[in-house]
């Protein structure tokens, strides 16, 4: 398998043996790998990108477990049905309206203010369209919340997790979004 890297101690842990387990045989099994070193930040708005397919969420919670993460997703709210709703609960998410998510982005700083470690994890499009726009509510909640934004890019064809380095938005989102961007070219997701 892989070396994963190291989790620095200020980020949020599940602290579930049986999962980790479970995680880092999913990534031995399927080949995945993590490049990229994981900051030591205790609250953090990852942005993961491209999101094409719901094999990006799979991918991402073996990728949590692996990594012994504590870590929250805001997610659309027909997921947190009677069924499903226990366990997308159980693994960190948070439901939301997309047709009305004003309230979103006030609800995530306040979560990010009252806990004291947090590793938010965000698809900038907010959906699993290829080429779907990037939506602001990421860069707004970091902004308001006073958090480093951590790039992350799922790359399919290489069956790998890219952690860039940690990304301080400036304020302003027109001049900052393309820079973000930036990072995740050439990066192809299940779909492309």
């Amino acid at each position: 398998m892989a070396r994963l890297p190291e989790v620095p101690p200020q980020l949020p842990r599940r602290g579930n043996a049986l999962t980790t387990a479970f995680g880092r045989a999913l990534f031995a099994l399927t080949g995945w790998r993590i490049e990229g070193a994981i900051p030591d930040a205790p609250k953090l708005v990852a942005i993961v990108a491209p999101h094409t397919s719901n094999w990006d969420f799979i991918v991402g919670i073996a990728a949590v477990f692996a990594l012994d993460l504590r870590v929250r997703f805001l997610g659309k709210h027909t997921l947190f049905n009677p069924w499903l709703g226990g366990l997308m609960r159980w693994l960190g998410g948070t439901p939301v309206v997309r047709d009305a998510p004003q309230g979103a982005v006030p609800e995530a700083v306040a979560m990010m203010e009252r806990e004291p470690r947090v590793l938010l994890g965000l698809a900038p499009t907010g959906t699993r369209a290829l080429g779907a726009p990037w939506r602001s509510g990421f860069y707004h909640i970091a902004v308001a919340a006073g958090v480093p934004i951590l790039p992350v890019a799922f790359d399919f064809p290489a069956k790998t997790i890219r952690l860039f380095p940690l990304f301080a938005p400036a304020g302003d989102y027109d001049a900052d979004l393309p820079r973000l961007q930036a990072l995740y070219a050439g990066v192809r997701g299940l779909k492309f």
